[in-house]
Order: structure tokens, then C-alpha cells, then sequence
């Protein structure tokens, strides 16, 4: 029996906007404060309607082999049984914002 493959939603912000990818392969990045996504799923469906933001995120990662992503941009990273529509929305109309925290680590040295 051969263990499903594994696929993940990851939601985080780009100019102003927010993007939600679907990925086979998440991981820490050995560039301090990014995480790497690759192997980006874009659904390949057989129908006539074409959703416009999914078909301009497919444009704007193809040839793409891995993105690294601000961990201070990323909102959440799901693990989801199948995959679902990737798209881009507006980030503004929620009363909800990211805590502040720092880059580094550690606090104040006095």
C-alpha cells in the first residue's frame, strides 16, 4: 500500500494581495526567515470555464522550480486531502492583522 501523496495550502501575502498555492513539497529554508515551496499543483481541468486568477498565478509560476517564501508573510500553511482552486484576492476588509514580531532572534541586549 503506497502512502498518499501529500498536498498543502499555503496562504501568505504578496503585494498587497493574497496568494493561495497548492504544493506537493514544503520545507525550512536554509536562507534564514524563508520557507521553500515546490511542486506547485495547478488544477488541470477539462472544462470550458476558465477561472482568470488561477490561469495568471499558473502564468506567473510557470518555469518556477522552487519559491521562497518571508516566513513574516506567510498567514497559514494547510495539509489538505486534494487540491482546490488556487487563486489571488484583495488583503484588505478584515479587522484581523498579523502580531508584530521581530526578525531575529533573541530581544533587547542592554
Amino acid at each position: 500500500m503506497s502512502k498518499p501523496r501529500q498536498i498543502y495550502k499555503v496562504i501568505f501575502l504578496n503585494n498587497g494581495k493574497v496568494y493561495e498555492l497548492y504544493a506537493s513539497h514544503i520545507y525550512q529554508s536554509e536562507l534564514y526567515g524563508f520557507i521553500e515551496v515546490e511542486a506547485f499543483l495547478f488544477g488541470e481541468r477539462a472544462q470550458m470555464v476558465v477561472d482568470p486568477s488561477e490561469e495568471r498565478l499558473k502564468n506567473e509560476f510557470a518555469g518556477v522550480q522552487r519559491s521562497f517564501i518571508p516566513l513574516h508573510a506567510v498567514i497559514r500553511i494547510d495539509e489538505v486531502e486534494k487540491e482546490g482552486i488556487s487563486k489571488i484576492s484583495e488583503a484588505g476588509g478584515s479587522n484581523v492583522s498579523a502580531f508584530p514580531m521581530p526578525l531575529g532572534p533573541g530581544g533587547k541586549k542592554s
